[in-house]
């Protein structure tokens, strides 16, 4: 938050003298030591640009294996970013900005902690609040007065009071006054090299003028701006309507590509035209399902307190429900094109091309690629993959390795998932037996869209 500029000569009128003390006092703050809890996909990132831009880092994580694939730089990361973590490894350990610990203890001389841990769903589609709940219990136990705590997981509403500010007052840590706590949800797009942290503004909310005040600051070092809520629930609810408005969107594109194709029409060039608008309309697009971290859990978050207020939201519902069911559509697809060449799933040699949940990553959390693989296998079909970022996946009992050259085989159909940045996909032009589930392969003359 900038400070305001008062003319040379004149003194401060006294509101005046008071707000630009608060400003030093953020401004201050955010140049300290700042703990990162959790170092996966949002707080290595996180940790790294602040490492840029000047901060001593705290790297926190419970999982030693994954600190030691940091420390080898054996992570999945925008090659920017690898970049970072390469000298930042590499400064003398003496002199290292940059403490790799799974010792909480150590958090208690961060200036600010960022709570950057997943927010998944279980199987029913429940929250899993394991891994937020303990991180916010360490970093409650380690607070010191003085402290601000950002909570940047994905979550329900009234998480940051619930999990930080009552168990800190708990402690006789009243939030605003003795310690400082903010929610601000994380944008890190993984494996996205136009949206960086940098070039992306951040949302926060505050307990207090105090709390939001340092936050901000703090956040302003790795965001060209940061849009200030008036409290916690209400960037803890912005998160919630981000990601649930790309969850409707995307499955309406996926039912109006069914729609499409039930009319003998391919729907990628009627988006393509109908993005020529250039108001009122925002394309997205249809796919074999929705994975990652956010898309797939995020909305149900949402859903989940709903349902314990009763309240009810059917579009959100129908659409979450939608995502969920579309891997299988895909598995319904596969057997319909094997059927109309007189082959059944059961003993049919079927390559997924991509199994990641998104390009240029090697992700596969919540991928839909999972669920179709291991439908197919349960059907009888001998599945295999390709993908040159995933080396290995678990089906079943079995653990399947990407196959090196998938071109020199023959397969009886060929299921493109992910196409990944510079992948070579020219051999596929010579099949007849491609599904394109991408919608992006017009190129391949015999290719079939879900």
């Amino acid at each position: 938050m900038p400070m305001e500029l008062v003319a040379a000569g004149s003194p401060p009128e006294p509101n005046e003298e008071a707000e630009q003390a608060a400003d030093r006092e953020a401004q201050e703050h955010a140049a300290g030591t700042v703990a990162v809890v959790g170092l996966g996909y949002v707080g290595l990132p996180t940790a790294l640009a602040l490492l840029a831009a000047g901060n001593e880092v705290i790297g926190l994580d419970a999982s030693e294996a994954r600190l030691d694939a940091i420390r080898r730089r054996d992570v999945d990361l925008l090659p920017s970013d690898h970049e970072r973590l390469t000298a930042s490894l590499a400064e003398d350990a003496t002199d290292s900005r940059f403490t790799l610990t799974s010792d909480p203890a150590r958090l208690a001389a961060a200036r600010t902690v960022l709570i950057c841990v997943p927010t998944p769903v279980d199987r029913h589609q429940v929250p899993d609040l394991s891994a937020m709940a303990a991180a916010c219990a360490t970093a409650v136990a380690n607070a010191v007065p003085g402290q601000l705590l950002v909570l940047t997981s994905t979550t329900y509403v009234g998480t940051t009071r619930d999990l930080l500010v009552e168990p800190l007052a708990e402690r006789g840590l009243v939030a605003g006054t003795d310690i400082f706590v903010a929610f601000s949800p994380e944008r890190i797009d993984p494996g996205n090299s136009r949206h960086t942290q940098e070039s992306t503004p951040r949302v926060v909310g505050g307990t207090g003028e105090r709390s939001t005040r340092i936050a901000a600051a703090v956040l302003h070092r790795t965001a060209p701006s940061v849009h200030v809520l008036p409290s916690p629930e209400d960037a803890e609810m912005t998160k919630l309507w981000e990601n649930t408005f790309r969850a409707v969107n995307i499955a309406l594109a996926n039912e109006f590509a069914e729609d499409c194709r039930g009319l003998g029409l391919d729907p990628s060039p009627i988006i393509a035209a109908a993005a020529t608008k250039p108001y009122g309309f925002m394309p997205f697009y249809p796919g074999p399902g929705v994975g990652g971290h956010c898309i797939p859990c995020d909305p149900h978050y949402l859903l989940w307190q709903l349902r314990a207020k009763r309240i009810s939201s059917p579009l959100i519902d129908a659409a979450m429900t939608a995502i969920a069911g579309r891997p299988r559509q895909v598995v319904r697809r596969v057997r319909e094109l094997l059927a109309d060449r007189g082959l059944s799933l059961s003993g049919a040699r079927v390559l997924l091309v991509g199994v990641a949940y998104k390009p240029g990553v090697a992700d596969l959390r919540e991928s839909p690629a999972l669920e179709i693989m291991e439908e197919l296998h349960q059907d009888g079909a001998k599945v295999h993959f390709t993908d040159p970022l995933v080396p290995v996946v678990r089906l079943g009992a079995e653990v399947l390795a990407s196959e090196a050259a998938p071109e020199a085989d023959n397969w009886d159909l060929v299921l493109v998932h992910t196409v990944h940045p510079g992948a070579d996909l020219s051999w596929l032009a010579e099949l007849g037996n491609v599904l394109d589930a991408t919608y992006r392969l017009d190129s391949v003359p015999a290719r079939a869209i879900l």
